[in-house]
């Protein structure tokens, strides 16, 4: 019986490493409308989703908002509003706050709806590949170099990322190093949301893959053999579950960082001497 039983645990661990490779390749991008070239992609499908979604969530919010707020979704909503206001605009932008806020709550708001929508089984997030992270970290990109030559000029705002005072010809080399530091945040912002919840999702169906591995003997056919070989899989369980509440956390935390990093390049961006 145990031979059988260290077996079964064998055979287990034999087909993780293939199961673990079709999960990976599950995350390629697969058209839904057209192909690849021209088409939507299933992750492309979900970030439109996830855009109705913040779209749903806000015209609800304001159609309920009152003077005293009522209720756990009004007040869950203007709690993460007023967090993005004073934590983020307020106390990261400074003085031209107002003028950012909008764009920086829905940046946040639409990353976290679409981190939200990567936990449900099932959906493929926006969030969780590396195009879609690309286009946010385009338009965020885009954004604060926008606001940043509007202020200086365009030969002023690329002059000015050298900074006053160092003289020739280490001015030259600071400004080549800071240039490279500007390219640099478009990819760092991109790569950064992907990697996180990329990586997050494969943990989390690794161990819902051994999970299943190790009770599927007992589900095809029971036996008190089978059983005790399944017992595994209840680690995995908790495993999975802690993970998972940590992957809540996570996408919270993912959208706060790729905000506050975008308010972080909108505050140098606007500043008087950067």
């Amino acid at each position: 019986m145990r031979a059988n039983r260290e077996g079964g645990i064998l055979d287990a661990f034999a087909k993780l490493p293939s199961a673990i490779a079709e999960l990976v390749e599950e995350f390629s991008s697969t058209p839904v409308v057209g192909d690849l070239n021209a088409g939507l992609t299933q992750y492309s499908f979900w970030l439109l989703i996830a855009a109705v979604v913040m779209f749903v969530v806000f015209f609800a919010f304001t159609k309920k908002q009152k003077v005293v707020p009522e209720g756990f979704f009004v007040n869950g909503v203007e709690w993460v509003i007023e967090y993005v206001q004073d934590d983020i605009a307020k106390g990261v932008v400074g003085d031209n706050w107002k003028k950012h806020f909008p764009f920086l709550a829905s940046l946040f708001f639409f990353i976290l709806i679409n981190n939200f929508i990567g936990l449900i089984p099932g959906m493929k997030p926006g969030t969780g590949a590396i195009g879609c992270t690309a286009a946010l970290a385009l338009v965020s990109f885009v954004y604060f170099l926008y606001f940043g030559i509007k202020k200086h000029g365009f030969f002023g705002y690329f002059k000015s990322l050298a900074p006053a005072g160092v003289a020739f010809p280490m001015n030259v080399f600071v400004w080549v190093i800071e240039l490279f530091s500007l390219c640099l945040r478009l990819i760092t912002l991109a790569v950064r949301l992907f990697c996180n919840m990329f990586a997050g999702h494969v943990v989390m169906g690794s161990f819902a893959i051994m999970a299943t591995l190790f009770a599927q003997p007992m589900l095809e056919h029971f036996t008190a053999m089978n059983a005790v070989g399944a017992l595994p899989s209840v680690a995995w369980v908790l495993i999975l579950l802690v993970i998972y509440v940590v992957e809540l956390i996570v996408a919270f935390v993912q959208a706060y960082v790729f905000t506050v990093l975008e308010a972080v390049y909108i505050q140098i961006a606007e500043a008087d001497a950067h």
